[in-house]
């Protein structure tokens, strides 16, 4: 998705409106990416409606963004992936003190740091 939305972006394919939606995207997921990285180092600061709330208003305005130009296909494959991640259960298990995940999410919070760091998140 990021490969088509950089193809689209780079050929002018985006209206005004649209590249206003990007940058609402761009900042709501880089707050909600934010919020992963605080809920991992601090201590009992997992807020779900929060997460959860960013989340979903990433996935509506992405699909906002590309919704005239990509097929159904890879809307429902948009759909699908914030679903999964936007689980309030798999959340809750995720940001468990004691959560089986913590080492993976470590790595994965690692890697948004470094990401956020260099200017690519």
């Amino acid at each position: 998705m990021v490969i088509k939305i950089g193809v689209l972006y780079r050929n002018g394919q985006f209206s005004t409106e649209e590249l206003r939606l990007a940058e609402k995207f761009k900042v709501r997921f880089h707050a909600a990416a934010m919020a992963v990285v605080s809920f991992y180092e601090v201590d009992f600061s997992y807020d779900r409606h929060y997460l959860l709330t960013a989340l979903n208003e990433s996935k509506s305005i992405m699909q906002q963004l590309v919704r005239n130009h990509l097929s159904e296909k890879s809307l429902n494959r948009i759909d699908s992936v914030f679903s999964f991640f936007a689980n309030a259960t798999f959340l809750d298990s995720v940001f468990r003190k004691d959560s089986e995940h913590r080492e993976i999410l470590g790595h994965i919070v690692a890697d948004m740091n470094r990401a956020m760091d260099e200017g690519g998140m």
